[in-house]
């Protein structure tokens, strides 16, 4: 019979000064999208510290990726408020956000001042072939993981023509998908199990510092309440919502502020299946309905997200800089685009808190939820569409110089014009995406060899 670790062996409880430093340290090196900042805070957590156990990490995680908005970022939050309740959830979830969110603000303010400087041009022209080049990967990495039956394939091709062909809303798709999982398992519960995800029982018992204070009681705060859910609602809802109804009662529903507020609070609302699902809702409402960028600003803005630490979904916060910069009103733009970031990522990250701090003392009553898990299985299968459908976006309009939308039968796809081909974003999407899926090169290495690629054709070609 294996011995399990001694529990004497364990080190001390983290105090808030030692654990600001991990923090601190997890966002600043926090690159490489979830997997990567996953993969680093198990490092740090599990394996080097010891903070949290195997199975409860992993517990903790499966539980976040049921929730809309970044895993990543509300895994830190969990771990860090079951370590130093709200104050270490607070501070955990901060961390991870504020270093990447500092950069690309520096980056979006960059951006709208020197974006039509030649240099710079040529730069983001072989940025965007290196972005389109990403967001494949994603298609192929996302579909071999989530796509495991002809059914689960069915849900994401009618993901894909329901956004493409009709122009649904991303959280229609959503829901339908999860209303298609949610009957689906009461007639046919084993095409919706979903993917591994390190369930319990799937991985060694690892206690750590958490485990331990479990054992001796002293997480009191992670008992269920439902008095203590009330008190947590009635303090984060207002946080959250309270500036989106004082900026409509003060500026009026069709200010930029409102509509920055109401929109990326929806989205923080229906962003299941990570940042790359939600960028097609985001580029749909941004470039089409509300004409804040255009299509090529939109690639521009993901590559500088991938060029940063924290969260992809910080590609955002370019999104609502960019807004409120064109649209300043009485204020300086560069004064503008910066509230605008600053009110993006405010209503994007607030409701990230809430759900940890609401919903992870019952994070016990859904395990083993099969319905629930099914839900997620197809929704996860309609996101491969929906990414699929992004990457047809990005490729259009990087590709071609000229995009059509037609109309047929009810149906409004978009084509691009045959003559409009860029011959050198075809050569150099080619080239990016060769070396990120044969070669395998890293996310740095593509970006930088495809924005200095860009710089040398446009120097040969001018």
């Amino acid at each position: 019979m294996t011995t399990p670790p001694a529990r004497a062996t364990l080190p001390n409880a983290p105090t808030l000064a030692e654990a600001f430093r991990v923090w601190a340290k997890i966002g600043l090196l926090g690159f490489g999208g979830p997997a990567g900042q996953i993969a680093l805070m198990h490092k740090e957590l599990v394996e080097d510290r010891r903070w949290i156990g195997e199975q409860r990490f992993l517990h903790a995680l499966n539980y976040c990726m049921l929730l809309p908005g970044p895993e990543a970022q509300q895994l830190a939050t969990y771990i860090g408020w079951l370590l130093h309740r709200t104050a270490g959830g607070l501070m955990a979830g901060l961390l991870f956000v504020l270093p990447g969110a500092l950069v690309m603000l520096a980056l979006s303010s960059l951006y709208a001042l020197y974006r039509h400087v030649p240099l710079v041009d040529a730069l983001f022209f072989g940025v965007k072939a290196a972005v389109l080049a990403i967001v494949v990967q994603a298609v192929v990495r996302i579909g071999r993981r989530a796509l495991r039956n002809r059914l689960t394939v069915g849900i994401a091709a009618a993901a894909f023509l329901a956004i493409y062909l009709l122009h649904l809303p991303f959280p229609l798709i959503i829901a339908l998908a999860g209303l298609t999982g949610w009957i689906g398992n009461r007639y046919a519960p084993a095409l919706f199990v979903p993917a591994g995800n390190g369930a319990r029982g799937e991985a060694p018992e690892v206690p750590g510092v958490v485990d331990a204070m479990f054992e001796r009681g002293e997480l009191a705060h992670a008992a269920p309440s439902w008095g203590r859910a009330l008190r947590v609602a009635a303090t984060w809802l207002p946080l959250w919502l309270g500036p989106v109804l004082l900026l409509w009662a003060t500026t009026g529903s069709s200010s930029v502020w409102t509509q920055i507020g109401a929109f990326f609070s929806v989205m923080a609302v229906v962003t299941f299946g990570g940042a790359y699902a939600v960028l097609a809702y985001v580029a749909q409402a941004a470039v089409d309905s509300f004409g804040w960028m255009t299509p090529g600003e939109m690639v521009d803005g993901l590559g500088l997200a991938e060029t940063t630490p924290g969260p992809l979904i910080l590609v955002v916060q370019f999104v609502g800089f960019l807004a409120a910069f064109r649209n300043p009103g009485a204020i300086d733009p560069l004064l503008a685009g910066t509230l605008g970031a600053l009110l993006t990522i405010w209503v994007t990250f607030a409701p990230c808190f809430f759900w940890i701090f609401l919903g992870a003392p019952f994070v016990e009553s859904l395990r083993g939820n099969r319905a629930l898990s099914a839900s997620l299985s197809a929704i996860t299968a309609a996101v491969v569409g929906v990414i699929l459908n992004l990457a047809l976006w990005f490729s259009l309009h990087v590709l071609f110089r000229q995009v059509e939308s037609v109309e047929f039968l009810g149906l409004r796809p978009d084509l691009p014009v045959p003559g409009s081909v860029d011959w050198r974003a075809a050569l150099l999407a080619a080239a990016a995406m060769v070396a990120l899926l044969w070669f395998r090169l890293g996310l740095f290495t593509t970006l930088a060899g495809c924005a200095v690629a860009g710089i040398c054709l446009r120097l040969l070609l001018s």
